[in-house]
Parts: structure tokens; sequence; C-alpha cells
């Protein structure tokens, strides 16, 4: 299992980007491995990442704004979903992980 974290390396967004640093400095001072996905970079995977998140869960105008998180293909939910689960001590449940399963070893 493999968490997938969209991001966009050039935004203009101050929020955009503390909520991508939070997200990625969240899972890397846990020791959770994952994957950094440019958006930004990578039509296709931007495109992937369009068409891969729930429609319950898209804006009603323009597009979804990074970071949105997957484990593998299964959509995990965006910056909202992961502070939701942050405040409520449920991050590995939120990302479909075991408490120790996708911890790097030292």
């Amino acid at each position: 299992m493999v968490i997938k974290v969209y991001i966009a390396s050039s935004t203009g967004s101050v929020a955009v980007k503390k909520h991508q640093q939070e997200v990625v400095g969240f899972l890397e001072a846990n020791r959770i491995s994952f994957q950094e996905i440019d958006i930004t970079m990578l039509e296709e995977q931007r495109f992937w990442m369009y068409r891969n998140i729930p429609r319950g869960k898209l804006p009603e105008k323009g597009n979804p704004l990074p970071p949105q998180i997957f484990n593998e293909d299964h959509y995990c939910g965006d910056y909202e979903d992961f502070f939701q689960s942050k405040e409520n001590n449920t991050v590995f449940s939120f990302l479909g992980l075991s408490a120790h399963s996708s911890v790097k070893d030292s």
C-alpha cells in the first residue's frame, strides 16, 4: 500500500502550500511511507486525480485543490478530511492503514 499525496509545486496560494506542507510533514514525522505526485508537472496524473475524486467531494466550481490523498487507488480525502482525522486522532484509519503498516524502518 502506498499513500499518494497529490500536490502542486507551483501554486500562488499560501493556504494550499501550508496544507501540503502540513500533510507531508505529518507523514514524515510519523514515518509513514508515501509518494508525492506533483500535478503541475504531470498532466496525466492530474487528470487521473480529478477522475478518481468522488463526485460528492468535487467543488461546485473549478477543480479540486491539492493536497488530495489516496491509498493506492482508493480516495482518502482532501486537506479538510485529513485535518479532521488528525483532530480526532484517526489518521491511520483515514489513510486506510493499521497503526503500524506502511511505517518506514529506520
